[in-house]
């Protein structure tokens, strides 16, 4: 069921809070919010960036508009967005920061690394649950978006710890919906594939699958930020777990009928076939 646009701000609204809205499918989100009516805050690490999209909303859609910058892997994250959302009917809470921005194996790097992506994708969605999830059901209406990857249909090489956190993100997100949904509040777990997002061009280019990070040429198989957002709205109230793309819901039935050690052994061929394989090593030596 999609929900009409007349009732959607009264529904949702009158604030957005949309966490990774900086690019790619958080900001498209905040743009779709304030077309929706809603006032929107605005949480990414870069103030500049998030000054500039605040005050394009602000122009376009006419909506309030609050840019708040925190990294949301440092401990402190949640404390710093509660007081900035102080005093703000937040009815709206969609998580879309996370993106694991390396694509190395897990002992490439100090286990810090794997613990501050854990931190920002797990630890902190769920505090930012908690306390805004009460707050909608005790009004009996409200939505949670929480953005999870095909990433976390199995574990793969190179996303240790990012592929066990968007299964933590996509489950949550299902537990969520249980508790939630009678309560007036939509929790929906909105599951990505390849999605043309800045963040996947940076990664491309840095392993020399695509020229550069500016390159325009479409990425194979990959949805729009556009088509990703467009989907989340049709089905807000179809919780609690929606795959983003018609190929990708029918690719996500064919593993359900697998093993599970044949499900990892199709992620590793598949993740390799995006993420470049021999080309992209090539690259690197």
């Amino acid at each position: 069921m999609t929900v009409t646009d007349a009732g959607f701000a009264d529904r949702y609204g009158p604030w957005a809070l949309v966490a990774g809205a900086s690019e790619g499918v958080g900001a498209a989100y905040a743009r779709a919010m304030a077309d929706q009516g809603l006032n929107v805050v605005l949480l990414a690490r870069r103030q500049n960036v998030l000054d500039e999209l605040a005050a394009a909303i602000r122009t376009d859609a006419e909506v309030e508009t609050r840019a708040v910058a925190v990294d949301l892997a440092t401990p402190g994250a949640v404390a710093t967005i509660v007081t900035a959302t102080s005093g703000l009917d937040v009815g709206m809470l969609m998580y879309c920061a996370g993106a694991d921005p390396t694509y190395e194996p897990f002992l490439a790097n100090p286990v810090d690394v794997a613990l501050g992506l854990v931190q920002r994708n797990c630890v902190v969605p769920m505090q930012l649950c908690h306390h805004f999830a009460g707050l909608m059901a005790a009004r009996g209406k409200g939505g949670i978006v929480l953005v999870s990857s095909g990433a976390g249909l199995a574990g793969g090489a190179n996303m240790v710890a990012y592929s066990a956190s968007k299964a933590f993100d996509m489950v949550m997100a299902e537990a969520l919906w249980a508790e939630l949904h009678t309560k007036g509040v939509d929790v929906l777990g909105l599951v990505l594939s390849v999605t043309d997002t800045p963040a996947l061009r940076r990664l491309l280019a840095k392993r020399g699958v695509i020229a550069s990070a500016d390159d325009a040429s479409p990425i194979p198989g990959a949805t729009t930020a556009q088509d990703t957002v467009a989907e989340a709205l049709a089905n807000l109230t179809n919780g609690p777990t929606w795959f983003v793309g018609e190929s990708f819901r029918e690719n996500e039935r064919q593993l359900r009928s697998m093993s599970r050690n044949d499900v990892v052994n199709a992620m590793l061929q598949a993740a390799s076939g995006i993420m470049g394989g021999d080309k992209a090593a090539e690259a690197a030596s």
